[in-house]
């Protein structure tokens, strides 16, 4: 059988040895009623670290994101984001299927929100258009790859919101912790809310964190239950993701490091996509080309999986399950690689 490295994205990670110790061993409750302690501790150290009054564990980082959309709108609000982020392209048109807003999109080619397209928008509101109800920001910006934010970035658009709320998507926050420098709880200050995974690349098995004030986590409390996330002994999955926060993020910067190096062998083996390898600084390789999804589904008849993320770009993520040797694998499959592409 062909060797097989998985590209497809962080999601793929396996729990690690100790998080299945820790899940086996984990003293659980009703969260229900808010009686698990491995779940409290699992907020509590979330909340922390990102410097906020207090978060909520749920199902997944949609739901986090679903949440706080719900806490921080009404109904027919609209909601800034970049075209490419996760809350507007990649959870099924669930914030207007949930909330009944609309999203007001700007260009996020580079992964930042430009700060001018977002005043226009909510300069409009005198021409009687829509009210802007929240902007939601993505760190790491995926769809652009991985590309880690600014915080003086972050810091001047929620100066230039003047009071309305910030979400900050921060699926992939630690890598971009990792890659820049910047803490956590930098990165969340200028944010109403802050989300984060657990399963990408901490490598947990499910979870994800939602932080802001205390009234507003009470608030997603209830909108959790509203949408089906509020579970009962979940302490098993919290006592995984405490093993994430303490032991997988600096672990990162190895993923950082092996896709910088497919970067250089993507860039190199195809010259017609124009990918500046440099713009790789986390975990994603993703580059625009005409035949993208022909690329994609080529490949992984050679043993490199990967995917698409739109018609024409590419994406390829490492994580935890790849090592150097898979690294040494798609280098040798790509220097043979003989696409059909036209």
């Amino acid at each position: 059988m062909t060797r097989r490295v998985d590209l497809r994205s962080d999601t793929v990670t396996q729990p690690t040895q100790a998080m299945r110790d820790a899940m086996a061993s984990a003293v659980v409750g009703d969260d229900g009623y808010n009686e698990d302690p491995t779940v409290r501790e699992l907020e509590e150290r979330y909340a922390a670290i990102v410097g906020k009054d207090a978060a909520v564990f749920v199902p997944s980082g949609v739901m986090g994101n679903q949440i706080a959309v719900r806490i921080l709108t009404n109904p027919g609000d609209l909601v800034i984001a970049g075209r490419g982020q996760h809350v507007v392209s990649f959870e099924m048109g669930a914030a207007s299927r949930n909330s009944s807003i609309q999203f007001a999109t700007v260009d996020d080619t580079d992964g930042a929100l430009a700060l001018r397209d977002v005043l226009d928008i909510v300069d409009a509101e005198e021409d009687h258009q829509p009210h802007v109800g929240m902007v939601a920001i993505e760190n790491t910006h995926m769809p652009s790859g991985g590309t880690p934010l600014d915080v003086a970035d972050i810091s001047a658009l929620a100066r230039a919101m003047n009071g309305r709320p910030v979400h900050l998507d921060g699926a992939r926050l630690f890598n971009a912790v990792v890659a820049t420098g910047t803490t956590a709880a930098q990165y969340a200050a200028p944010a109403t809310t802050v989300m984060t995974c657990l399963s990408k690349g901490l490598c947990a098995p499910a979870g994800s964190l939602l932080a802001g004030p205390s009234d507003l986590m009470q608030r997603a409390r209830i909108e959790r239950k509203r949408l089906g996330g509020a579970m009962r002994q979940a302490g098993f999955l919290a006592a995984a993701g405490l093993v994430a926060l303490d032991e997988m993020i600096d672990r990162l910067a190895e993923d950082h490091e092996r896709a910088r190096v497919l970067a250089g062998l993507f860039a190199t083996t195809f010259p017609e996509a124009h990918y500046d390898p440099t713009s790789c600084r986390t975990n994603i390789v993703a580059f625009n080309h005409p035949q993208a999804r022909q690329l994609v589904e080529e490949l992984s008849l050679v043993g490199v999986d990967g995917g698409t993320v739109g018609p024409r770009r590419a994406r390829f993520v490492t994580h935890a399950g790849v090592d150097d040797d898979d690294v040494t694998f798609v280098a040798e499959a790509l220097a043979r690689f003989k696409p059909t592409l036209h």
